[in-house]
């Protein structure tokens, strides 16, 4: 679902008339947990995680993980709830085997970069990685689970959206109350300009008791120049607006652009839509990598992937506070 407006805006009637609702969240999160214990494996576990509900990073800053720690001489494995997709799992993702339905377009994309499992049980994919060689886990979309206790735990936010008007859902975008998320967090990253993270930490004040990472996508080098080109788009991630903004900054011509919702599978006549109104307007049809896997190989051939990656602005302090908890781990 796309994120309603009233999630960000200050002194919503609506807000207010949702708060029992969001009371009963709380307490049925409450009585799940008491019947799960976190459980440890033999190898460090860094969950990547968020306090909104919906996208705000993660998988940008798994990706950049993964390529990080293999520079250092460690065998990541990612393991992910496989949201979407119908296998509990664990199972390792194959993408010439499996699709999107089997297990959820993030945990597809992920497969492309790193050894990937989707679990139901998070605890058991972490323990199906490290007999399989990982020397590392990351947990994908991590902070909320209850069966893997993580070594470092990360929350990734968007600094310009920040945690709305800090409300849990329906009555707010968060999953849990903030300062609840934040004691378990060791790290947070924050994505935006170093400007827009500092705005967001003194607009939370107290509620940021913790390192704040600043970190930015950037285009990955193609040597495909999209100045001036004609586009039409579609994006279905936690926060479309972004890609059109990415877009914009590519100094791109925005024919049309279309929001989906997050993880929707666009339908066959969606896409021959946009083909035909991208053949009228000499446009290319374009979207993110999220996007793609949730397309057929025909489609995947005529639509144009536009890859972004994460860059954290401060690599010295995440080694910090990497190295501090590997200790202990061989």
């Amino acid at each position: 679902m796309q994120q309603p407006h009233f999630w960000f805006q200050k002194n919503s009637l609506l807000s207010h008339l949702l708060l029992p609702l969001s009371g009963i969240w709380l307490l049925g999160t409450a009585i799940r947990k008491k019947f799960y214990t976190r459980k440890t494996v033999e190898k460090p576990v860094i969950s990547i995680g968020n306090v909104n509900i919906g996208g705000t990073g993660k998988t940008p800053l798994a990706i950049t993980l993964i390529q990080k720690l293999r520079d250092k001489g460690h065998n990541p494995h990612i393991v992910s709830r496989g949201y979407g997709g119908k296998l509990q799992g664990p199972i390792q993702v194959n993408e010439k085997e499996h699709s999107v339905l089997d297990v959820g377009d993030e945990a597809l994309l992920l497969s492309t970069f790193g050894p990937t499992w989707i679990a139901r049980d998070r605890y058991m994919g972490a323990i199906s990685a490290v007999n399989e060689g990982a020397s590392i886990v990351i947990l994908d979309d991590g902070h909320q689970n209850l069966t893997l206790e993580p070594t470092l735990s990360i929350i990734v936010v968007d600094a310009v959206r920040g945690f709305g008007n800090k409300r849990v859902i329906p009555s707010g975008p968060l999953r849990e109350p903030l300062s609840q998320a934040l004691t378990r967090a060791d790290l947070v990253v924050a994505i935006g300009t170093e400007t827009q993270v500092e705005r967001l930490q003194n607009h939370f004040g107290k509620d940021y008791d913790l390192p704040v990472i600043p970190a930015r996508l950037t285009l990955l080098e193609s040597g495909l120049s999209l100045d001036n080109q004609n586009v039409v788009a579609f994006a279905g991630i936690g926060d479309p607006s972004k890609f059109r903004t990415t877009l914009n900054e590519l100094g791109t011509n925005i024919i049309r652009y279309v929001p989906l919702d997050d993880h929707e599978i666009p339908n066959e006549s969606f896409l021959l839509r946009l083909e035909r109104e991208a053949r009228k307007s000499n446009a290319l049809l374009v979207t993110t990598e999220k996007d793609a896997v949730r397309l057929n190989p025909d489609w995947k051939k005529k639509v144009l992937t536009v890859p972004v990656r994460l860059e954290l602005n401060d690599w010295d302090l995440f080694d910090t506070y990497f190295q501090n908890k590997l200790k202990g781990f061989h």
